[in-house]
């Protein structure tokens, strides 16, 4: 019956669609968010103090002594307030009003080809989400060093501006490190992030239909797997890569791969992930859908070595844990300020029975390039209790 009214959805979005639309920016990496009102006018300001630059050859001298050359570093930041309503059993209707995000941010480059981002999070504490440095100027082959998102899954290193709904989807959240299925005291909340350096690059330029992109997109990374703001715990680095194609503009289709382990307390957690998908967003439409399977360890086998610790688990009987996500996103644009987004989201750990699918209906209401509202309406079954219950969301962003 769900699915059914979620298809009824679409295909009535479908046929609501206008003609023509202004093409959205395809997220390939991460995500390069415009200045918001406030520190719009910081960067203006630092843009023209910095146009009396010299002359192009001395620019570009090298040395501690010749060098002034910097693009005017760009400031951003952003606020996601929410409401949520619950009628879970023991949720008390709750979590009811919240800060769910305040992040403040600065972008710029250094001698033209090394671009740089440092990004903090400052709600309820304050601490660094990204800070890397990439060298740019070989397209086919760019290097980024420093803490960053991980190459696994299209949705990962989207912006929460760009999802479409309320969260990222369980896929993202469990099997991409958000906040790790495996057990939460490996990963924390590190929002996909990880410490490594990372080699990717677009090549292979093709036309079609008038117009020229890059066929072929790879990413590969070597990473500690502990998370963010954390040093390496044990001796093996985590392995991470994607690779993917783009037949026509806007359309990706991409492989994904990650081996590692993560270490807390004595107990250590096998990592063996690998994951497929498509995304497909131009002229404002939507489309993204993610399959992942994990093959390492599994919750109840760690939850009985963290309850005794003299559990007699072998390597090779925790790589036999396993979970499965599955979602699919449909984005359909109404007007030119409101984008209908609906989704379904499965996540599966160890057995069927513990499967729990989220069905979303999620209008996004884009009144200024600095200003959206969201409000979303989830229906959650957990297949183990055979429970359903309903999720009434209100979520409100802006850039500062």
């Amino acid at each position: 019956m769900k699915l059914t009214v979620l298809c009824s959805f679409l295909l009535a979005s479908l046929c609501a669609q206008a003609d023509g639309g202004v093409e959205s920016t395809i997220v390939n990496h991460d995500a390069n968010e415009p200045a918001g009102f406030l520190t719009g006018l910081i960067n203006r300001g630092i843009e023209r103090s910095m146009q009396t630059a010299e002359s192009e050859s001395e620019l570009m001298k090298f040395g501690r002594q010749l060098t002034d050359w910097a693009t005017a570093p760009k400031f951003g930041g952003y606020y996601v307030g929410s409401y949520k309503y619950s009628s879970a059993r023991g949720a008390d209707g709750g979590p009811g009003f919240d800060t769910r995000l305040i992040r403040a941010y600065v972008d710029g480059k250094v001698l033209r080809h090394f671009a740089y981002r440092i990004q903090m999070e400052m709600q309820k504490t304050v601490h660094l989400k990204d800070a890397f440095i990439e060298y740019q100027q070989i397209p086919e082959a760019r290097i980024k060093f420093g803490q960053f998102k991980r190459p696994f899954g299209f949705e990962n290193p989207m912006n929460p501006w760009d999802v479409g709904v309320g969260d990222f989807s369980q896929f993202t959240k469990k099997l991409s490190g958000f906040s790790d299925y495996t057990y939460p005291q490996f990963n924390g909340s590190n929002g996909g992030r990880d410490l490594g350096i990372q080699l990717q690059g677009d090549f292979l330029n093709v036309s079609w239909g008038g117009t020229k992109h890059a066929f072929i997109h790879y990413q590969g990374g070597v990473f500690n797997g502990q998370g963010i703001n954390t040093k390496d715990a044990n001796r093996g680095k985590d392995l991470i890569g994607t690779l993917q194609l783009q037949p026509i503009k806007g359309l990706f289709v991409g492989v994904f791969g990650w081996r590692g382990s993560a270490k807390h307390e004595g107990i250590e957690a096998i990592k063996r992930r690998w994951a497929a998908g498509v995304k497909f967003d131009r002229k404002d439409w939507t489309v993204r859908a993610e399959y992942g399977h994990e093959g390492g360890s599994s919750i109840a086998q760690l939850k009985k070595l963290d309850a005794d610790r003299t559990g007699s688990f072998t390597d090779e009987e925790l790589r036999r844990g396993n979970a499965q996500a599955l979602y699919l996103t449909v984005g359909a644009p109404l007007t030119p300020w409101l984008k209908i987004y609906g989704k379904w989201d499965a996540f599966t750990e160890d057995t069927f029975k513990e499967r729990q699918e989220i069905y979303s209906l999620c209008p996004n209401f884009q009144l200024h390039k600095h200003l959206q509202l969201q409000a979303q309406w989830n229906v959650v079954h957990d297949n183990a209790s055979h429970i359903t219950h309903h999720e009434l969301w209100a979520m409100a962003y802006v850039r500062f």
